[in-house]
């Protein structure tokens, strides 16, 4: 089991670095609020997104991330790469705790990159 997880740990950290190495020419994108002052929609989405997970909202998240999503703006993705790195960060008893599950995000990995044209 352990082995497993590991695997499929590092197949979504494979994942987000290619996704990242495509559109961004980065092997890892960490989304960064550049100015506090001038606040924009992805960053308002990207805060809504870290305020839920902390609240192992998950579900609740990744459903926002769907709604909101623009796929004719980086940033979005930018913002998608963002949680699904933080949420393949959690522990398996935080998933198991939000009701979700690592396969959910490589789905959701595969899904936003063929939202943006990439399939995976």
């Amino acid at each position: 089991m352990f082995y497993q997880k590991d695997w499929i740990m590092k197949q979504i950290q494979s994942m987000i670095q290619l996704i990242a190495r495509f559109f961004f020419k980065k092997d890892i994108i960490k989304y960064k609020i550049v100015d506090e002052t001038n606040i924009t929609q992805t960053d308002l989405l990207h805060k809504e997104l870290v305020g839920l997970i902390n609240s192992l909202r998950i579900n609740e998240a990744e459903n926002l991330l769907f709604e909101r999503i623009r796929t004719n703006d980086l940033n979005y993705l930018a913002v998608a790469l963002d949680f699904y790195r933080r949420l393949n960060e959690l522990s398996d008893e935080q998933l198991e705790e939000a009701d979700f599950s690592r396969d959910e995000i490589k789905n959701g990995l595969e899904e936003i990159s063929r939202m943006y044209g990439l399939k995976l």
